[in-house]
């Protein structure tokens, strides 16, 4: 474990919650009415609460098949030892792209947001520049220990959640009934749109690479690690509804269609409520919140990546060892983004078909092979063989949607 563990008072609830809400929570929301608009609320809402119990459950199946070995071990000893070479290959190769893929892509994020920052002070930063010197401060903090990591993640996390709602939250006041819930076009169906939302919702629900790094802060203390899970992910799912009620409240559901032809980012949805909002005040409100998004999101991710590469090559946790991590960690990413600072555009397409092997196939096989090998005595996900069924289920049901969406089979509200 890492040099925290030497301290004699346990590290707090409060750290681990905002490790995993602030993974979860990114700039990435902000598509989430834009994708569910052909859905609409009521369907909407109930994905995302369906979604939201799939992805705590994997989470926890990862716990629960953890908790047999070592504090420090991550997915490639639990699934070499569980599921054989084959599946530790796949489960590798698909944690390694999406979490490197992540990493890529926040790193050209933040370089863009900071190149608009610092415009907005008259200062000329190249977003290159700005993302790479983002990267070196993530890594560093990184490098430090997971300790550092829940503790900036809190700050910034925070900050987060008031400018989310400095933002946003006049919104509440606004919403309109017969908007929300469509009133307007009473003959329509909502069901066609449901399934293309799913993918979407799974991959807003991201954080199962911090399961394994947060028993290595807390310990085999599964009681702390569940709650962390729970709370976490229920903070994301409050802030996503609280989004898709203010949005959906305020913008009719024809209007989307237009909002979804511009590109459906964040500057278009601001525009479509510039009658309600202060659009002067939340021009710098936006930048600080996409500043935090961003942040929150790759600390946490990069947290994930890190405990998997030191499981993954055995690297102690010294300083050294730590450093040979952050390495392999952040130098692939760092000189991507270099090079090809927009090339992730491509691949971040297929991050999500590879995000549903490692976040809910594999957790769910996980949990069946623990429960054969050691009886999961520490701790068991509740359900039974049902659960692990439903669970598997869902990861194969996204993977199918997944590729239906991206040959154009399922419908588009459009």
């Amino acid at each position: 474990m890492s040099t925290l563990t030497t301290t004699q008072t346990s590290p707090s609830l409060f750290g681990g919650v905002v490790i995993i809400g602030g993974t979860i929570i990114g700039a990435g929301m902000f598509s989430l009415p834009v994708v569910m608009s052909g859905a609409w609320f009521f369907w909407s809402l109930l994905t995302l609460v369906f979604t939201w119990f799939c992805m705590l459950h994997s989470g926890l199946m990862i716990l629960e098949a953890n908790l047999n070995y070592r504090s420090g071990a991550s997915f490639d000893t639990i699934t070499k030892d569980l599921l054989g070479k084959g599946w530790n290959l796949v489960n590798g190769i698909s944690i390694a792209f999406v979490l490197y893929i992540l990493t890529y892509a926040y790193i050209s994020a933040s370089g863009s947001i900071l190149h608009h920052t610092f415009a907005e002070m008259s200062l000329n930063v190249p977003p290159r520049l700005a993302g790479f010197a983002f990267a070196l401060l993530v890594a560093f903090i990184v490098w430090l220990s997971t300790h550092a990591v829940s503790r900036m993640t809190a700050i910034v996390l925070g900050a987060k959640v008031i400018t989310f709602f400095l933002t946003f939250g006049s919104l509440l006041g606004h919403v309109e009934p017969a908007t929300l819930f469509n009133v307007a076009q009473s003959d329509v169906s909502y069901t066609p749109y449901l399934l293309m939302t799913l993918p979407f919702c799974l991959a807003s629900f991201g954080y199962h690479g911090n399961v394994p790094s947060l028993m290595k802060y807390y310990g085999k203390d599964p009681r702390t690690i569940i709650r962390c899970l729970v709370y976490g992910t229920l903070l994301a799912l409050g802030l996503y509804v609280i989004w898709l009620l203010v949005t959906m409240g305020n913008i009719s559901r024809p209007a989307f269609i237009e909002i979804a032809a511009k590109g459906g980012n964040i500057d278009v949805l601001v525009q479509a409520l510039s009658g309600v909002l202060n659009s002067r005040s939340l021009d710098l409100l936006l930048v600080v919140f996409s500043n935090f998004a961003v942040a929150s999101s790759f600390l946490g991710v990069t947290l994930g990546l890190f405990d998997y590469l030191a499981d993954l090559f055995k690297f102690d946790d010294s300083p050294l060892g730590r450093f040979k991590t952050a390495l392999l960690t952040f130098l692939p990413p760092i000189v991507g983004g270099l090079l090809w600072p927009n090339g992730f555009l491509y691949a971040i397409g297929y991050a999500g078909l590879a995000a549903t092997v490692w976040a809910a196939i594999v957790p769910a096989l996980l949990a069946n092979a623990s429960r054969k090998r050691f009886g999961s005595p520490t701790f068991r996900v509740w359900g039974g063989k049902p659960m692990i069924v439903l669970i598997l289920l869902f990861g194969i049901g996204n993977a199918v949607v997944h590729l239906l969406s991206s040959f154009n089979l399922l419908p588009v509200y459009q």
